[in-house]
Parts: C-alpha cells; structure tokens; sequence
C-alpha cells in the first residue's frame, strides 16, 4: 500500500514537472521572435555573473592574503622580502605595494603616485565585465518593451483585417505583449542585483587595499626615520 502511495506521488510529480517545462516552452513559443534575444541576454547574463562571481571570491581571498603577510613583513622591517612576496603573488593588490615598493627611495610624493597609478590598473581589472551586466541591465526591459510595441501592432493589424473586435481577436498579440515585457523585467532585475553586488564587494576590496597601502606608507616612514636617526 505505502509504495502505490510513494509510486503514485512520484508520478504525479514527475507529470507536474513536465507540465511546468511544457508550459515554460508554450510560453517562450508564445512570446514570437523577440524571445530569441530575450533568451540570448538571460544566458549571457548567467555566465557573466558566474564567472564574475568566481573571479572576484579568488581575488578577494589572494589579496587578503597578501595584504596580511606583506603587513607583518613591513611591521618587521623586512622590505626586500615584501617586494619579492608582492612579485610572488597574483592578487590585485600586489602590482600596488609593489609599485609603492619600488619608489621607496623617491619620496613619499612619487610613491603617492605610483600607487595612485597601479591602483587604476587593478580597478579597471576588478571593474572587468560590469559593462557587460549593465548593458543587459539596461537593454534587456527596452528588449522587452519592444515586443510589447510589436505584439499591439500584431493587435491592432488583426482587429483591421477582421474587421471587429473580438477577444480571440487581439488575444494573440496582447500575450506577446505581456509575456516579451515580463520576460525583459525579470531579465533585467537578477542582473541588475547581481550588478551592485559586485560593484560593493569592489568597493570593500579596493578600501582594504587603500588601507593597507597607507599602512605601508607608514612603515617606510618609520623604517626611514629610524635609519635617519642611526
């Protein structure tokens, strides 16, 4: 009795799931052409959030990393080996120190600078793909509004060659209308989480590399000013 009942849930369910799957093809068939690249967009946005997503937990994680060793290094005065960790290392924060490193020497001016400069390197790397997820933030809902425009068009082209109005009538292009509309807003709202998302943590990321950079910058002062005094 109990594995009729399990075998009957299962088949039930399995009936539901190939219900949902054939009502979300009905309802892309549904929705004409303009689907196609409504389609495109959603599966271009889903690779360039995952990727994303991937690149920036790695980077985020190297440069905590680093940024953790090359400050004890520079706590012990131990300067060549924070330049060859930095050399090392593959975060983004690395090619900053490194950049400040190297012009100890030149005055707190041109490290200034050169960290300044190393810094808008790494961000337009961090900053890698946003384009994309804005674009499709953006394009995606005028996408979709523009099937709207087509499927009233469809509309208003049936009710001429009837000759009436009837319901069977405009019902055609008014669910093209409907269905290209919500598909570009429900496009568009992921992405455009998954947007700002990044843009925070990129912003976290690049205040804790500022700050490690002033830390830096300290710690050259006082190694320099304890080399004055000897």
């Amino acid at each position: 009795m109990v594995g009729m009942t399990v075998s009957t849930l299962l088949a039930v369910q399995q009936a539901l799931g190939q219900g949902q799957q054939l009502d979300l093809l009905q309802t892309f068939k549904d929705g004409g052409f303009m689907m196609w690249p409504l389609g495109t967009m959603a599966l271009l946005g889903v690779v360039v959030i995952v990727w994303k997503f991937i690149d920036l937990q790695i980077k985020t994680q190297r440069t905590r990393v680093l940024l953790g060793e090359t400050d004890q290094l520079l706590a012990e005065h131990r300067i060549d080996d924070a330049i060859r960790r930095c050399e090392e290392s593959q975060a983004p924060a690395a090619a900053i120190l490194l950049a400040g490193l190297k012009r100890r020497k030149e005055g707190t001016e041109r490290v200034m600078k050169a960290i300044e400069n190393a810094g808008l390197f790494e961000l337009a790397g961090l900053e890698r793909g946003l384009v994309w997820l804005a674009t499709l933030a953006n394009v995606a809902p005028l996408t979709g509004f523009l099937g709207t425009v087509i499927g009233m068009i469809q509309a208003f082209q049936a009710i001429e060659l009837a000759g009436e109005v009837e319901a069977t009538t405009v019902a055609g292009g008014i669910k093209v209308a409907l269905i290209t509309t919500a598909a570009g807003l429900t496009i568009a709202i992921p992405i455009n989480i998954a947007h700002n998302y990044f843009v925070t943590k990129i912003d976290r990321l690049v205040i804790e590399m500022e700050e490690s950079a002033q830390r830096m910058i300290d710690a050259l002062h006082e190694i320099e000013a304890k080399t004055t005094t000897v």
